[in-house]
């Protein structure tokens, strides 16, 4: 384990076996002690097997020198090389102090969807290594694994036991008479829900929310449950520190509802942060919920949320550790297309205080696409649709999914963010690179952690071809670089490449050093005009304070704040006293320090 910041006190048998036992009568009625009996067993197996994390006091779970890498294990291909060795290799070689933790998609070998639709949880892609390329990826930097929990490949072999009538997997799988009415069923996708398959019992109707080759899991029966867990806690021994809930929304279904946030869903969530906090003190759980900001931030586990902060004091936070800020990438590029920061802002202020042990994991791009249900609430239809024609004019697609009506809307946006960044409402312009990484900064400078996808490094193009190959949108964001054609592209002088990723290696070196930017420390917008976002972080306990100003339009922009005074801010970017300047030139950023105890006045 690369950080011996684990971490909080373990669990002790006694609150744990109380958590759990609230937990399974929630979910499983009279069968709770039953189900009680054989987690606890499970449990006891695999407690010597747990990794030992460094210290006995309970230490922070994250610090300003917390950044994180998401990237696929074949993202970068060397010949016949392990592309999980050829993928460390590049790290230590061009990246070895820029991020403290690397979220590696699914490696598992897989039948579709690069890796969400797993065939074997415990067994690693041949394609891609080995386990003991995992862990060593995993020993000088925090290690974050897929737990996919809400469906399973058509080609395990659960579904060759369901397909023959054998257990476990007999028992593992939601039939559903096709003639039931689930137009009540929220849907991610535009695919049919119910997917015939033919069995020794004859046709046979399964749950399916994603794809017909991802057939999602019954929860319902305990023994998926327990399943599950041991797989979690194998992933634990194998090095991982951080646990990422996939599509864990959509887990439990109850014909009439909507199928996403349901209790039980919120319940499972609760009872494996009591059995990580017990088993293993410091794991991280984060929930993949792409949906509309309150929902998300619903997996925290507080009792209620209001737009200034909470309604009253909460419970400790009993669920996840973070979530995603799914409304930051849509915002953002609404922000830096239309040269107003308003909505941006606004949103940011919105977000409620949160208690220790909750953060928020900041990103702009990822494997996935840029989220529209985000916007919901935030911006009116006409300028979403605005937004999905440029991205169409940008060479990107608009992945859709289907409404409880029968008709389809806009779900995510398929596009590489170097190419969302190519112009304005007005068309294409010269400031790309520039509008890139005031994106990137401006994320850089959030409350909480920040997580650069691989190929926003690399300034990567829309993979058409890619697109083609697949038949799959979101191929255009999931290219496979060789190792000689990057390493071309970042050794030569003047491409966008090497442009990009020296400097953000340069941003994500000086962010790591400040203590403004530790993941807890407060921040708040600062009023200015509408072309211009600036968040203050800070104060901290001796007085250091840091304002992160940022250009969105492409034009200069006045600097008049009355907050800059006469202090004597230091530059963090360019590392000298700031030098005062009347305006800033297009897409400009600054993260300007003032240390002690000044007096501030924002106007």
């Amino acid at each position: 384990m690369t950080l011996s910041r684990s971490l909080s006190r373990p669990l002790d048998g006694t609150a744990f076996i109380d958590r759990a036992r609230d937990r399974l009568a929630f979910l499983y009625g009279p069968r709770a002690e039953e189900v009680l009996r054989r987690l606890l067993t499970l449990l006891s197996h695999r407690r010597g097997a747990m990794p030992v994390r460094d210290g006995r006091e309970p230490v922070p779970l994250w610090s300003e020198r917390d950044q994180w890498l998401i990237t696929y294990g074949d993202s970068l291909l060397d010949g016949d090389r392990p592309p999980l060795e050829a993928l460390e290799a590049f790290l230590e070689a061009r990246l070895p102090d820029s991020f403290s933790g690397i979220h590696l998609l699914p490696f598992f070998p897989w039948s579709s969807d690069d890796g969400f639709s797993v065939i074997h949880y415990r067994e690693v892609d041949p394609a891609l290594g080995d386990w003991s390329h995992i862990r060593r990826l995993g020993e000088r930097r925090d290690l974050m694994v897929d737990l996919v929990l809400n469906h399973v490949s058509r080609e395990s072999l659960w579904f060759v036991d369901y397909l023959s009538g054998s257990l476990p997997g007999r028992d593992f799988f939601i039939e559903m008479d096709p003639t039931t009415d689930l137009s009540a069923v929220v849907r991610p996708r535009s695919s049919p829900l119910l997917v015939p398959v033919s069995t020794r019992r004859g046709t046979r109707h399964l749950w399916a929310t994603f794809s017909e080759d991802q057939i999602d899991l019954n929860f319902a029966n305990p023994d998926v449950l327990l399943e599950f867990v041991g797989i979690l806690l194998f992933y634990l021994e194998q090095g991982a520190r951080v646990i990422r809930l996939d599509a864990i929304a959509y887990l439990w279904k109850e014909v009439g509802t909507p199928c996403i946030h349901l209790p039980q869903t919120h319940e499972v969530v609760r009872l494996l942060r009591a059995i990580v906090d017990h088993m293993a003190p410091g794991t991280l759980l984060l929930t993949e919920t792409n949906v509309p900001h309150r929902e998300n931030l619903g997996y925290f586990g507080l009792d209620r949320l209001s737009d200034g902060g909470l309604d009253r004091p909460p419970s400790p936070p009993d669920e996840a550790h973070l979530v995603y800020q799914f409304s930051l990438p849509p915002l953002l590029l609404h922000t830096l297309t239309s040269g107003e920061a308003g909505t941006l802002a606004r949103w940011l202020e919105s977000l409620p205080a949160l208690p220790p042990g909750c953060s928020y994991l900041n990103f702009t791009a990822s494997h996935d696409g840029i989220g529209v249900r985000p916007l919901e609430g935030w911006l009116p239809p006409h300028e979403i649709e605005a937004l999905l024609e440029l991205m169409h004019r940008f060479g990107g697609f608009v992945s859709m999914r289907a409404a409880p009506d029968g008709s389809d809307s806009p779900y995510e946006i398929n596009i590489t963010w170097f190419e969302a960044m190519k112009g304005t409402r007005r068309g294409p312009d010269p400031w790309q690179v520039e509008r890139f990484l005031c994106s990137q900064h401006l994320m850089l400078a959030l409350q909480g952690i920040p997580a650069l996808y691989l190929h926003s490094l690399t300034g990567t193009l829309n993979d058409h071809e890619g697109v083609e190959r697949s038949g799959r949108l979101r191929s255009i964001n999931r290219r496979r670089w060789q190792r000689d054609e990057l390493a071309e592209l970042l050794d030569s002088r003047n491409t966008p490449t090497r442009e990009v990723f020296l400097a953000l290696k340069r941003r994500l070196a000086v962010r790591r050093e400040e203590p403004c930017f530790h993941p807890d420390t407060p921040q708040r917008v600062v009023p200015s005009p509408t072309e211009l976002l600036v968040l203050e972080r800070g104060p901290l306990a001796d007085g250091r304070r840091l304002l992160a100003i940022h250009n969105v339009s492409d034009r200069r922009q006045p600097l008049e704040l009355a907050m800059l005074g006469q202090h004597p801010w230091f530059d963090l970017l360019e590392h000298a006293p700031w030098e005062r300047c009347e305006s800033l030139a297009p897409y400009r950023s600054l993260w300007l320090v003032l240390p002690g105890d000044d007096t501030i006045d924002d106007g």
